[in-house]
């Protein structure tokens, strides 16, 4: 029997995996290796692949929790979705 609890997780991962395919590519468009980001952000490289691969982080559903409080859910699938940034760097790189 799924208690309470997982059926929020069980809701929230596939966000939290699409959300984490988002951000990956957003950081291969920018060539930039997992070890560099995570150096910068500061975070352990290991939870840069969580974050990356949907790995439920209580934080990252803590998060998603409160975006759907705020019927922001389906906001938070934008996230790294329109990434000109990334795009016009790939863009000048296949020139």
């Amino acid at each position: 029997m799924i208690n309470n609890k997982e059926t929020i997780f069980l809701k929230h991962k596939v966000v939290l995996e699409q959300m984490g395919e988002n951000i990956k590519l957003a950081r291969k468009s920018r060539k930039l290796i997992a070890i560099q980001v995570s150096e910068r952000v500061d975070i352990a490289r290991i939870h840069l692949y969580q974050i990356e691969n949907g790995i439920l982080l209580w934080l990252l559903v803590l998060d998603l929790i409160y975006f759907g409080y705020l019927e922001l859910q389906d906001d938070s699938l934008k996230l790294g979705t329109d990434d000109t940034f990334g795009r016009e760097l790939h863009n000048l790189d296949l020139s």
